[in-house]
């Protein structure tokens, strides 16, 4: 069995959990057939004979006894005596690591009624309210505390709508400016807006600054006003392209993303990803609705089914473009590429409770923007810093290898066993669609890096310069 491409880096052998079929996914593309080892994120040109036999065993009854005898006579990596298999990923849970980004909620409300909000307009079921300067400045202290000496940090501004706080906004970017280059840290921002009630003080701030600014577009203008409602019965879409003609003149953001969310009503996904492309977002990406105040707008059943085929009539757009030599920012598709290159493999969906946390409006910290006022998910304060015991049992259990049915699934080390906050709502209606997805990128990886063999020598997008998480969700 020859090699295609060894994706990414060596790392140290571990121990693992048992069983091949949950180890290997055949694949084919147009240049034959492959094989996927889900630890190493490694992949391989196999016979076609080869992957046939192979299919069928998978698809077949098997014992763990048979596993060995398997992988010797087709060449794969096999393991010492006992079923002790070297692996890359262990099943011991990672250490909290020091903080690499914060978020802070400063506006817990929101201008706009969207009945698909998981955050309930911002007011993640309690009152509105504004985070204190004092609370937001403290919060910017305590990331600088506890990153690694030297580190890149990223602080967020989440909400509700976070530029009804602008003030806010821009006194934190200045102090955590100011405060990044006393103690060594280079700062960077981001902000998730519906960018309905941007300034032109707030465009020269994101384009003066290492802004990355994620923009709510959830489809046409009759599409994005059946999901988005403006007080007072304005159009939401017009307002948010009020607000982009303001970034366009007053400046731009180093990286300005749009975030479709699907839904039970969203219409044709090629459609909008185009209508995106065509108002200027340097990416834009689609995250299904899973968790919803509303039900009705929660995908479900055969709606993965069709999200599954809508992503990937996208991603066969993306890829013939990118193969004819012209750019095409399909958000999913790029990030699936680029971290399906570095041989992302992972125990865990994200860095929520990791090197990632998020800060309440009141100053309490949470594993994540999503999880702000789930007392499972408490991690802490601003003022007392992060909660090392809490961060600890977050990882023990949401290590995927120790979760089912996540732990025999070929997709887990790049799926991370999903979304904490969609897992603790809803569980895991989605796992059909992820491994669909996945099982289309790997094809996709294949051909573009023989249609197009420079392109991953090329600098990744902005958005992709900091650790990946997740691949292509």
């Amino acid at each position: 069995m020859t090699v295609f491409l060894r994706i990414g880096p060596r790392p140290e052998p571990a121990q693992g959990p048992p069983g091949l079929a949950a180890e290997l996914k055949v694949f084919r593309s147009a240049h034959g057939a492959h094989l996927f080892l889900a630890d190493g994120s490694r992949v391989y040109d196999v016979p076609p004979g080869v992957a046939d036999r192979l299919e069928g065993w998978l698809a077949g009854r098997h014992s763990s006894d048979d596993d060995a005898d398997l992988a010797r006579e087709l060449g794969l990596p096999v393991w010492e005596a006992a079923g002790a298999r070297p692996r890359y990923i262990g099943d011991a849970p990672m250490e909290a690591p020091p903080l690499t980004a914060l978020s802070l909620n400063v506006m817990q409300a929101c201008n706009l009624t969207c009945g698909h909000c998981y955050a309930d307009e911002g007011r993640f079921g309690g009152p509105a309210r504004a985070m204190p300067v004092a609370t937001a400045l403290a919060a910017v202290d305590r990331l600088l505390a506890e990153a690694a000496p030297g580190a890149d940090v990223v602080v967020g501004f989440m909400g509700g709508e976070p530029l009804l706080a602008r003030r806010l906004v821009h006194e934190v970017v200045r102090h955590a400016t100011a405060a990044g280059q006393a103690t060594g840290h280079r700062v960077r921002f981001a902000v998730t807006t519906n960018l309905t009630t941007v300034t032109e003080a707030d465009a020269r701030l994101f384009a003066e600054h290492p802004f990355t600014v994620s923009v709510s577009l959830d489809g046409d203008r009759a599409g994005h006003d059946a999901l988005r409602r403006a007080r007072g019965g304005a159009s939401a879409y017009d307002l948010m392209r009020d607000g982009l003609r303001v970034l366009e003149r007053h400046g731009r953001p180093r990286h300005l993303a749009a975030r479709v969310s699907v839904t039970p009503r969203t219409t044709r996904l090629l459609d909008l990803l185009e209508h995106g492309i065509g108002l200027g977002f340097d990416e834009v990406g689609f995250a299904a609705v899973v968790s919803a105040p509303d039900p009705a707008l929660e995908i479900a059943g055969d709606g993965f089914t069709r999200f599954l085929d809508g992503m990937i009539e996208c991603g066969e757009r993306a890829l013939a473009e990118l193969a004819a030599g012209r750019p095409y920012p399909f958000g999913n598709f790029q990030t699936a590429m680029h971290q399906l290159h570095r041989g992302t493999h992972r125990p865990y969906p994200c860095g929520a409770g990791a090197g990632y946390l998020s800060a309440s409006a009141g100053g309490d910290l949470y594993a994540c923007h999503r999880l702000v006022g789930d007392p499972a998910f408490a991690m802490g304060s601003v003022r007392d810093g992060p909660d090392q015991r809490a961060r600890r049992r977050h990882l023990e259990r949401g290590h995927v290898d120790r979760m089912e049915p996540c732990r025999g699934c070929w997709a887990r080390y790049l799926c991370g066993g999903g979304c904490y906050h969609e897992v603790s709502s809803r569980g895991r209606p989605g796992c059909d669609y992820i491994r669909g997805w996945l099982a289309f990128c790997l094809r996709a990886y294949v051909e573009l890096a023989q249609a197009v063999p420079g392109y991953f020598r090329q600098p990744p997008p902005a958005h992709l310069e900091s650790p990946p998480t997740t691949v292509g969700r």
